[in-house]
């Protein structure tokens, strides 16, 4: 087994090294390269793998395995060759941020209220963090508050490796117990965690934590948040989209939350009107068929609601089954039928064999589609 000396730990700054090719090996699609030296950092605790190229070889990913840091890429490398490794500093830069907020958050939580972080997930998205306790929006706002003043504070990140009797004295968090050399990443007066991912140097550099949600998830909470850039790119959408609302509802950007209240009681009121209208059509279209047997109807764009109740109202007078299809922008059909004390079960079975329909419901009412048009449905039930 060969160490790989990890540049990473010696400067997490470091963007371009040169090493030399120790060994070279195919891996599923792609090919496994073992170096003297590499600033590389592998996928592990919650955080992925770097990304880069070792001279124009891309670098797709990063394990250790064995003891061992095998790069993953997608063209060979000759054993003995000098290389120049290139780091992906957009990549690790965001991922720096994610990680060291995401200790701040747990760190922050942990103080107050006790809780542990069990479980963290580093999208390329989101981060998601679990605490084994329930935290609310409120106490959340609280928290995301407080660390964005410790950011602003621009305190140095401190890393050190204790020995073990200072270890044993040390108050940290660990989701596990250790054993042997642990590496140690202190943000102070905010949190203190065995680590080995990758950091900011200080905490300013994090830029800013936004939380996003906070839902019950198992005996705790998932808490989903973004740090850093990230941060600068949600804002933006969510600036857009403001400024896409505010022109459509032509209020300021500062009373697009007024504006949709109002859209709301308006649309409130129309619907309670349209129900109305549609009551009293109803009504209309029941006396129109009072005692006429069996009835089809054919109705443009009607919702399924209003199906169904012009169906139950035209049913009750017209002492036979009562079918009411409306059109869809597809070209299909959806339906509604039913029949007082009537059992339609072995019909809806064969309307829908014949017009490639779906659906179904009680044995005197059911609802569904067909995919066919007002011909065919006609055709269908003068077969009757």
């Amino acid at each position: 087994m060969t160490e790989t000396q990890r540049l990473y730990y010696e400067d997490v700054y470091i963007r371009e090294f040169q090493a030399q090719v120790l060994a070279c090996q195919a891996a599923g699609k792609g090919y496994a390269i073992l170096l003297d030296r590499s600033a590389f950092y592998p996928e592990g605790g919650g955080q992925p793998s770097d990304q880069g190229v070792l001279d124009s070889v891309k670098v797709t990913e990063v394990h250790e395995k064995d003891g061992e840091l095998l790069h993953y890429t997608d063209a060979p490398l000759e054993p003995g060759t000098q290389v120049t490794g290139r780091i992906n500093w957009q990549r690790r830069f965001d991922l720096m941020q994610q990680h060291s907020g995401e200790h701040m958050v747990s760190g922050l939580v942990h103080q107050a209220y006790g809780y542990d972080n069990v479980g963290f997930h580093m999208g390329s998205d989101v981060i998601t963090v679990d605490f084994n306790g329930i935290l609310t929006e409120a106490q959340i706002r609280e928290i995301e508050q407080q660390v964005n003043q410790k950011i602003w504070e621009n305190a140095a990140v401190e890393i050190f490796y204790p020995d073990k009797d200072a270890l044993e004295t040390l108050d940290y968090r660990s989701k596990k117990e250790l054993n042997g050399q642990v590496r140690i990443v202190r943000f102070p007066g905010v949190d203190t965690c065995a680590c080995c991912g990758t950091h900011v140097a200080y905490t300013g550099e994090i830029g800013m934590v936004k939380l996003l949600s906070v839902e019950k998830f198992r005996e705790g909470v998932r808490m989903e948040m973004i740090c850093g850039h990230r941060v600068l790119d949600y804002l933006n959408k969510v600036d857009d989209q403001n400024h896409q609302i505010s022109m459509r509802l032509s209020a300021k950007c500062d009373r697009t939350a007024q504006a949709v209240e109002r859209l709301q009681e308006e649309n409130f009121s129309l619907k309670g009107r349209v129900q109305s209208l549609e009551e009293g059509m109803f009504a209309a279209e029941a006396n129109k068929w009072a005692g006429k047997g069996n009835v089809l109807l054919f109705q443009q764009n009607m919702e399924a609601d209003s199906l169904r109740k012009l169906t139950d109202a035209v049913m009750q007078t017209c002492g036979g089954r009562c079918a009411v299809f409306s059109s869809n922008a597809d070209g299909s059909c959806k339906y509604a039928m039913g029949e007082k004390a009537g059992d339609l079960r072995q019909l809806t079975k064969d309307m829908n064999n014949a017009l490639n329909g779906r659906g179904g419901g009680k044995p005197f009412f059911v609802q569904g589609s067909v995919q066919a048009g007002e011909d065919q449905i006609r055709e269908f039930f003068r077969e009757l």
